[in-house]
This record gives C-alpha cells, structure tokens and sequence, in this order.
C-alpha cells in the first residue's frame, strides 16, 4: 500500500503491531478496489471483517456497559448501546484513527468523497476490529478499541444522545404548536449501494434541523437532534410563534 514518505503506518496510529499483516491489508480494502483491480494478486475486500468485528464490537459494549452501570435497567442499556455501535458513532471512531487514509478503495468511489463517507469508515472500522480479533484475540479488541467507546460514551451521556430525538421533538413541537414535524430527503451522496443521505425536518414550510445519515432513519434522527438543539439555543423561529 503506497503512502506518503512523512505518513505514519497505519499500525502506528492505532498502535497495533500486526502479526499477519494481511489481515490489515484485508479490512483496509473496500469492495469497489476488488471490483477495478486488474493485477494476478488474490485481493479480498473487508466485507467478512467487517461482519466479524461487528460481533465483537456488540459484545465489548456490551460487557462494558454492564459492569459500569450495575443499577441501569435493560432499556436503558439497549439505548447507550445503540448509540455507541451505530454508523454515525463507529465513522467518527474511524476519523479519530484517520482510517479514511489509509483505506484501498476504487477510483469511482474515492471521486465520489468514499473515503469520508460514514458507512465506509463505518464498516471499516469494524473490519479492522475483526482483523485485529483474528490477529491477536479479544484483549486486544478491548485494548483497542474500549477507551476511544470509553470517551464517546461520556458524550452519549452528556449530550443525552441516547434518548430518542425525534419523540423528542414531537413532543415538544405538538406540546407547542399542535402540530407534527415533517421529514423529508433533501439530498443523497454515494453510490446506490452505500448512499449517505441528507433529511430536513420542518414545520409548515419553516426549516428547523437537518442531518445526515447512512439510512433515511439515521439522517432523520440527526435533523431531530440538530432541530432539538435549535430550540433549546434559541427557541421557536420567528414565523412560527406569529401563528400562536
């Protein structure tokens, strides 16, 4: 893999010593450099890492959260989970490390901004952990990857991203103004296998939130929360409280 003279290696920068460096070269390789590579090398993308780094990644969060919060209930555990593990969290894992670098993706994708696109860190970042699994077992997956879960755990909790934003925001806007907030896709990026999307969320015709996400679920849960900061900040917008 060439990089630049003055870059680090990637095993450096997440200070893991690969004792099968193929491994490495496996969960750094998205699908769509398979697809246009044309030398004799066996190339495999990090699709089977990925789905291997996924487990663990579900079962250190889990046991992590389980002996930190010993009098948290059941669903409140599921939801800081949720949090923790979805693309959103796992993608800023992944720039934290500068994964995006570092991967092998094709030239189409990387044209197309793949290699900042969420659900390629995303996926990779757990195929590094499955290769790192595969390489040297679960302790060191913990060592890896638990304080970075550790830090982004303390924003979950302070900025309550947990909870669910869009319930949230009904509640407050129907509270308010009894009326619902409308959701609706303002934009798509990426191929059609792997699109991050862009949804706004609005009152009537007044804008109040956008976000971005690898699902239309995901983008929509983000205009909520980024709407829910609004309101908090500054309150209903001007044309809005003219029809209370």
């Amino acid at each position: 893999m060439s990089k630049p003279d003055n870059r680090p290696s990637f095993e450096d920068i997440i200070g893991v010593a690969f004792e099968q460096p193929a491994l490495l070269t496996q969960a750094l390789t998205h699908r769509s450099f398979v697809n246009e590579y044309e030398g004799e090398e066996d190339v495999r993308d990090n699709e089977r890492l990925e789905f291997l780094g996924d487990a663990a990644l579900d079962l250190l969060v889990a046991d992590m959260l389980y002996r930190k919060f010993p009098l948290v209930d059941e669903g409140e555990l599921t939801q800081l989970r949720a949090a923790l593990v979805k693309t959103e969290s796992l993608a800023q894992l992944g720039k934290k490390c500068r994964l995006g670098e570092y991967l092998r993706i094709g030239r189409g994708e990387e044209l197309s901004g793949g290699r900042e696109r969420l659900t390629i860190l995303c996926r990779a970042f757990e195929a590094v952990v499955g290769a790192i699994y595969l390489d040297q077992g679960m302790g060191a997956v913990v060592d890896f990857a638990r304080p970075p879960m550790l830090e982004l755990l303390e924003n979950i909790i302070e900025n309550r991203l947990h909870i669910d934003a869009r319930s949230q925001l009904q509640e407050r806007i129907q509270a308010r103004l009894n009326v619902t907030p409308d959701y609706r896709v303002a934009g798509a990026e990426g191929p059609e296998h792997d699109k991050e999307f862009r949804v706004e969320v609005a009152i009537g015709e007044t804008l109040i939130g956008s976000g971005f996400g690898g699902s239309k679920r995901a983008a929509a849960r983000e205009a909520a929360r980024a709407a829910l900061k609004q309101l908090e900040a500054e309150g209903l917008p001007e044309a809005l409280l003219g029809d209370l």
